[in-house]
């Protein structure tokens, strides 16, 4: 039998534009007290946009604002900016961080909120000149880690976290807030590991009982169904379907996300190649890496021409620590060969100029040019490192962007990767975070690399959107030759877009497979030297 719930907050008739493109069309929402509700829909579907909506973001009232009605506790509520939304009981965990990252985790969680005492400077001077109470501080912080269930350190700098941990200092800020009633959770699990998302699962079923209600943001779909009361699906701006999640199942809220029948359960490895007999086109010798949240400390790996080599391994082991040493974004040791001439470490330049491209596994920290139009994001990375999109004026003394070759690079990308925008003069912030994604790939792309690393691909993606980012990259694979480095957590993944695949345990490689090889082999390698 389903739940009862007494209602909490109710939007009504909820319409918004960015820039002549409606996004939101006649939204009707209710949620209860204690309620889990799922909202689900492909990238640029409007989810994050509602949201913001309801937190009184700045970016919706700096866009002309919204038409429609938000009744929270029976009184209508126009909130101007967060800070009123906090007020009124609503949190909000952005898909996009906003930590300070030389604050430590418990100053980011108490931002703003620090307990203080008086003191003589204080007296004669005002309350900024206050003393910090650091040990309440660290006890309040200590109790909102606690209520997700997962250790992390009260006293590391942001800066040097790994991006999960992150995620838990943004979720915790949240349950710090005495007054919490609402707590909008934006894809938070995107960036955790399958144990850290279970936790926080667990910890959202008690914030629940506790009478918090909650508005859950995912593209992990079982995820809806283990933890939500009731799954609200939105399509092209549209609510198209409610139901509750003991009513449905994954392939029914998939087809009614996208319009059609998507086959989720993947097509096994059909396509792989068999490249033994290839020269070995990358060496990787004795690597280690200094990179916080992860274990690099003796990988010895050979990437043959042309293959798309999978790396795999459970959280923490090392795999997103390979391509992010390599590529010189943490301090790294050993030995790298790419087509017989040794690459130095802890020298991203050297990297570009050897051919190489990367595509982070933190977009928005690595992979954007936030406030810059999309042409810029894709074809500025050429420009500077190929002088590429380049007009040469009096012999090559001047030389001046060839506006046409950047706007036709970047419309053929948003075509092929099928980027959904309003042009490609709009900036990359006002993307959905999916098509965010397909734009850190179209820069690789554009640069024409020789060897392309690429760290969780579909991280954040849509299942309609994750099939076409995949097809994409074997087809720039197959077309151009590159030879490709994927690192990904979901091993069906691997599968499906590999040739080989390695794994990653114990911070050196375990062992490499055939991907056609079973989803048991593969799991039993990364179990096999866990640290």
């Amino acid at each position: 039998m389903n739940k009862q719930f007494t209602t909490l907050l109710e939007m009504k008739n909820i319409q918004k534009d960015f820039f002549g493109n409606q996004v939101l069309t006649d939204i009707n929402l209710t949620l209860g007290e204690g309620e889990v509700i799922g909202l689900v829909g492909e990238n640029g579907a409007g989810k994050s946009t509602l949201m913001r909506i309801l937190f009184g973001a700045d970016m919706i009232r700096e866009t002309g604002g919204y038409g429609g009605e938000i009744i929270l506790n029976g009184k209508a509520v126009t909130f101007s900016s967060p800070f009123e939304a906090i007020e009124a009981g609503i949190g909000m965990v952005h898909q996009e961080f906003s930590l300070i990252p030389g604050f430590t985790t418990t100053e980011n969680i108490l931002l703003n909120r620090e307990p203080t005492r008086k003191n003589v400077i204080s007296e004669v001077f005002g309350d900024r000149m206050d003393t910090l109470k650091r040990s309440e501080m660290d006890e309040r912080a200590a109790n909102a880690i606690e209520m997700m269930g997962v250790g992390i350190d009260r006293k590391m700098i942001i800066s040097d976290m790994p991006v999960g941990h992150k995620q838990f200092t943004e979720i915790a800020r949240e349950l710090s807030k005495e007054q919490l009633k609402i707590l909008i959770l934006d894809e938070p699990t995107a960036v955790l590991t399958e144990k850290e998302a279970e936790a926080l699962l667990e910890s959202i079923r008690g914030m629940a009982q506790r009478g918090i209600s909650i508005i859950f943001i995912t593209h992990r779909l079982q995820e809806i169904l283990a933890v939500c009361d009731r799954v609200v699906v939105m399509r092209d701006g549209y609510i198209v379907n409610e139901s509750a999640s003991s009513d449905t199942n994954v392939q029914e809220i998939t087809k009614w996300m996208v319009g059609r029948d998507v086959n989720t359960s993947g097509s096994g490895s059909a396509g792989i190649r068999d490249h033994s007999a290839a020269k070995t086109i990358l060496s990787i010798e004795k690597l280690w890496v200094d990179m916080p949240g992860e274990t690099v400390r003796n990988v010895n790996l050979e990437v043959k021409e042309g293959e798309i080599l999978g790396i795999g391994g459970l959280a923490g082991q090392g795999k997103l620590g390979i391509p992010n040493g390599i590529m010189g974004l943490y301090q790294a040791g050993g030995k790298v060969t790419f087509d017989g001439q040794d690459i130095p470490l802890n020298n991203p330049r050297r990297c570009l100029d050897s051919s190489f491209a990367f595509v982070s596994e933190d977009r928005r920290g690595v992979g954007l040019l936030l406030d810059e139009t999309l042409e810029w994001n894709i074809a500025f990375p050429a420009m500077q490192i190929q002088n590429r999109f380049l007009k040469n004026y009096l012999g090559g003394l001047i030389k001046w962007r060839d506006e046409k070759a950047i706007q036709e690079i970047t419309d053929k990308y948003i075509q092929e990767l099928a980027i959904k925008c309003t042009s490609s003069k709009q900036k990359a912030r006002e993307l959905s975070g999916g098509n965010q994604q397909k734009v850190c790939l179209a820069k690789a792309f554009a640069l024409n690399p020789r060897l392309l690393f690429v760290s969780e691909p579909t991280r954040g993606i849509d299942v309609g959107a994750k099939a076409l980012v995949l097809e994409s990259l074997k087809k720039f694979n197959r077309e151009s030759g590159v030879t490709i480095v994927m690192v990904s957590s979901e091993l069906e993944e691997l599968r499906q877009s590999c040739d080989r695949i390695a794994i990653v345990s114990g911070g050196k490689i375990a062992g490499i497979l055939p991907a056609s090889s079973s989803v048991e082999d593969l799991g039993a390698l990364m179990l096999s030297q866990v640290i």
